[in-house]
């Protein structure tokens, strides 16, 4: 009779590889080292009647039978975390149309869907990018959600986070000793845009806006090259990149809020579910 693999063994074995050694993952399975040692031990010798690590030092490594064992493992616990959520709650089913601008998609969406995959793993997510004054014009009959940029003091739905609007140039270039000074900012309609070009006129700088997108993506490659200065939140601020402030000239601009738009008042547990993982990734 063919010998079965008790998952909870599988479950340890993956920890151990995940979290680099016996100790953190312990902790990780709630459960003492000398368990985990004696799981691997059962495993290897009752199950496998293969070595499956090897010490290098206080490194573990994995042997060649190891490696061979991590990617069966890894589909088995997937295969039998999705067949009790079926099973459990089978209402977490379906599918979720996400709206989002391109500015958050790098920031913040790859842990926002790592971490809804992993806990709901048979509810598609359709994702939408486009521009927030877009997805606003959208969100009610199309999307189920949004995550939209708005001022502060005129937000609606809930506020993920409130940052701070920042001048931006290349970090080895003086493009911002330039007059006309050229921009690189979002399309029209864009609060950000209208912002950026009242501040400079204020103090009188001379400016021209030099590119215009509605990717930030774009943006970033124009002035990361030193062609542009251009304005966009704290947070999307990447390595690389100069913030400039009043010491270089350039006058303060106002914050921007972040916020989350439901299509509807009573959402399916699917759509609920994916609101969760958005807030909570805002959070951290």
């Amino acid at each position: 009779m063919l010998q079965t693999i008790d998952h909870e063994l599988l479950r340890t074995f993956v920890a151990i590889v995940d979290h680099g050694g016996f100790t953190h993952a312990a902790k990780a399975v709630n459960r003492t080292q000398s368990a985990v040692s004696m799981q691997i031990k059962r495993l290897e010798e009752d199950v496998i009647q293969r070595q499956l690590f090897e010490r290098q030092g206080r490194r573990m490594l994995l042997t060649s039978e190891g490696t061979t064992l991590l990617g069966y493992a890894r589909r088995i616990l997937d295969l039998h975390g999705e067949a009790l959520t079926m099973l459990r709650q089978p209402d977490m089913i379906g599918k979720v149309k996400l709206g989002v601008p391109d500015d958050y998609v790098m920031r913040f969406l790859p842990g926002i869907l790592k971490s809804f995959s992993h806990h709901w793993p048979l509810i598609d997510v359709e994702v939408h990018c486009a521009p927030s004054s877009v997805l606003l014009n959208r969100h009610k009959d199309q999307l189920d959600l949004s995550i939209v940029t708005r001022e502060v003091g005129n937000e609606i739905g809930e506020i993920l986070l409130q940052d701070q609007t920042v001048w931006v140039v290349a970090g080895s270039h003086t493009t911002h000793q330039q007059s006309p000074l050229p921009l690189a900012l979002f399309e029209e309609p864009c609060f950000c845009r209208r912002h950026a070009c009242n501040a400079l006129s204020r103090v009188g700088l001379s400016y021209r806006v030099a590119y215009s997108s509605p990717s930030l993506a774009t943006l970033q490659a124009v002035v990361g090259a030193g062609l542009a200065v251009s304005a966009w939140m704290k947070s999307l601020v990447t390595p690389g990149m100069r913030i400039l402030d009043e010491a270089d000239g350039f006058p303060p601009l106002p914050d921007a809020s972040i916020v989350l738009l439901r299509a509807s008042d009573t959402p399916s547990p699917a759509v609920a579910g994916l609101a969760q993982h958005i807030i909570e990734e805002f959070k951290l």
